[in-house]
Formats: structure tokens, sequence, C-alpha cells
């Protein structure tokens, strides 16, 4: 019954050096070896200074940790083998998009034509979690209820409280910088999987958009592949996070999709209300409180995350993602990277020490692969690509 919610997961890097401190457009570099090692799991981006990587479809969550852990290492290894590091964080501290170099693509020459200086200045960076969910009509009806607990998650993952050397004073401003694009944020709710279809079918027909693909909600179902595709959170910087999260995300999806088996429904909240929490989710982080829409009050944002693991608990052995899910506990307890880096900030003064500790926390618990060492296999050969 649990083997359709398969797992992948997809996180974009900052190429930095660690003498500046600085971003370096250097992926060039990095994919002419990394696409040898790696293939289609290693990818460029529209910005040169990064890069994505994405598991394969993972059976599990320990199957996603493996992965998603064997690729930091790799893209570690890379970099360092020129000299450079990567950063888990949705945006730099302190490097200027003014300063960042377009990969030279055809498809990103075509967005920048489009969009010109909103999308010239998405230096920004994330995370996406895709849940296997192979009946598109249930996906919809999921995607419809599950949109309740994005700003939940999106709290558990806050890494992007600094902007080109400026404290913004939120813990997520990546969420502030892609909302300049069309078709982001919370979805509407749709009433059939065909009522969706029409919707994109008609943004084509109007020449809004060319695919699927552009439409960059913070949950879709897949154009392409048989999933959920969750896109809400900012980039952990711990790997144990991220994973916490991606275990959190499969859940919420095996829970409703319980719910609908068993005849049972989840109230359906208007989007207005949704994005209510989720500017708070963007603003305050673990730190705030959010409207609970059933009781209509407000509750400090680490009780609601306590709420949605009790509301998941009885799905998750099954899963068997127990361990990661407690992970959620530890986030709670010490904050997100956001809080951190505004921790280390406020020690020192200093962005250059924040991003200093960006960089060895992107590596705790990952071991640095370099590329003349042997690379441990995946379990998965397919991969999950946007």
């Amino acid at each position: 019954m649990f083997d359709q919610f398969t797992l992948g997961i997809e996180e974009e890097f900052q190429i930095v050096d660690p003498q500046t401190r600085e971003l370096r457009s250097h992926v060039a570099e990095i994919l002419e070896e990394g696409k040898m090692l790696l293939g289609e799991q290693i990818k460029p981006e529209m910005i040169q200074s990064m890069v994505e990587v994405g598991t394969g479809i993972c059976a599990n969550i320990q199957e996603a940790r493996a992965d998603i852990t064997r690729l930091r290492g790799i893209i570690a290894g890379l970099a360092k083998k020129n000299g450079l590091v990567i950063v888990a964080a949705s945006t730099h501290p302190i490097s200027r998009w003014q300063d960042q170099k377009i990969f030279d693509d055809e498809r990103y020459e075509l967005l920048v034509q489009e969009l010109q200086t909103v999308a010239r200045s998405l230096l920004i960076f994330g995370l996406h979690v895709h849940v296997g969910m192979a009946d598109r009509e249930r996906a919809i009806h999921i995607m419809n209820a599950a949109r309740y607990f994005l700003p939940h998650v999106l709290a558990l993952s806050t890494s992007s409280p600094f902007w080109m050397g400026h404290n913004t004073g939120l813990k997520s401003y990546r969420t502030e910088v892609f909302k300049q694009f069309p078709r982001t944020d919370i979805p509407d709710h749709f009433d059939s999987y065909g009522g969706f279809e029409r919707y994109v079918e008609l943004l084509i027909k109007t020449k809004c958009i060319n695919d699927g693909k552009k439409i960059w909600w913070d949950l879709r179902p897949h154009p392409y592949f048989p999933t959920l595709e969750f896109r809400v959170c900012d980039i952990p910087t711990r790997v144990d996070d991220t994973i916490a999260i991606a275990a959190l995300f499969q859940a919420i999806v095996a829970k409703l999709n319980s719910l609908i088996d068993k005849n049972l429904g989840f109230r359906l909240y208007r989007r207005m209300l949704i994005q209510e929490n989720k500017w708070r989710a963007v603003r305050y982080g673990l730190d705030g409180k959010m409207i609970d829409l059933g009781k209509q009050t407000e509750v400090p944002v680490r009780d609601l995350v306590l709420e949605l693991l009790e509301f998941v608990d009885d799905v998750v052995d099954e899963l068997g993602s127990r361990n990661e899910i407690n992970h959620v506990h530890t986030i709670l307890e010490r904050g997100t990277s956001a809080d951190r880096q505004l921790q280390i900030y406020r020690e020192t003064n200093d962005l250059k020490a924040v991003v200093d500790d960006l960089i060895e926390l992107t590596m705790e618990n990952v071991e640095v692969l370099t590329p003349t060492a042997p690379v441990p296999t995946t379990t998965t050969t397919s991969t999950i690509a946007k």
C-alpha cells in the first residue's frame, strides 16, 4: 500500500570561493567531470554559480538519504578539485545578483528575454521534493488538502535571512524573490485533474507558457512524472534537515491518501488564508504564530508543527521513516539555518563568518568524495527531473 510513495529530492547548491566567500561562476568546470560521474543527476541552473543535483527514484527515505548524501559528497569533491566549496542555503549572504553570469543555454536566454530583470535577479537556491502518486485524479485532491501544511514545513526549512549584504528581517527572503515570477506561490483549489489540465491547456493555447514546467507553484502535479512536487521550501543547510523535511512531505501525502481510502475528507481552506500563514513563515519562521484555521485563532508555529506530527503519526511506521520524522523535533529545538545564520551574525557582526559557518554545516555528516576515489553507487538509476 505504501510502496507507491516513492521519493525524489533535488537540491540547488551555491558554488563559493572559500577565500573571498563570494559566489563563483564556475559550474561549467564542475559539470564537465560531474556529467561523467553522475549523468543526468547533475544539472546546471540559470546562474553559473549554482549547481543542481537530483536523486534517483527512491523506494524509501533511507534510499533518499544515501543518494542525496552521496551527491553532496561528490559535488563537494568536484568543487574542491577546482579550489571551491559548496553551500546549501537559499540566498548568499553577500554576493549580488548583478555580478552573476547566466548559463549559456537557449532555455535560459528565452527566460531572460521574457522576464528581464525578474529572471536575472533570481539568485536563489531551493529544495524540491517529489512524492510518488500515479493516480492523477487523487493527486489533485491530495494537493488541495496538502496546501494547508505548506507554511508549516516552510517554517522548518528557512535559510535565507540575508540578501546582498543586508539583514532582510525575514527568515525566508528567497520566497519574496521567487514570487516576482509568474505562476508561483500557493496554488488554487481544483475540483478535478481535468480542471487542472484545462487550465494548463488554456495557458499553452494563449502562449502564456509552452508546457506545464513553467507552472512554478509551491506544490504541483509534475507535468511529466507521476509525482506531487513540493517546491515551497528553502534548502536546509544540514542534510539531516533535508531528509526530515522530505520524510514529512511523504508522510503528509500518505496520510491524506489514507483518508481518501477511508472515504474521509480533510477540510479545504481558502488560498488567501493559507497565504497569510505563508507570510508568517517567511517573516518569522519557527518563532512566530500562525492561524489555526480550524479554530480561527493564533497559535505558536512550533505547536502547529507538533500537531502536524501527530496528524501523520499513524503512517510513519509503515513508511519506515520514524527516525527521520523524529529529527523534526531537533529542528524545533535548535532552530533552522536562518536562525543559525542570524545567531552567527549577532555574535560576529561579520557576514563572511556566516558564510564560513554555512560551508562547515553544509558538509555535516557528509563525506567529501574525490573523483579519484571509488564512488558508492545508489540503488536506483532513474532520475527525478524538473
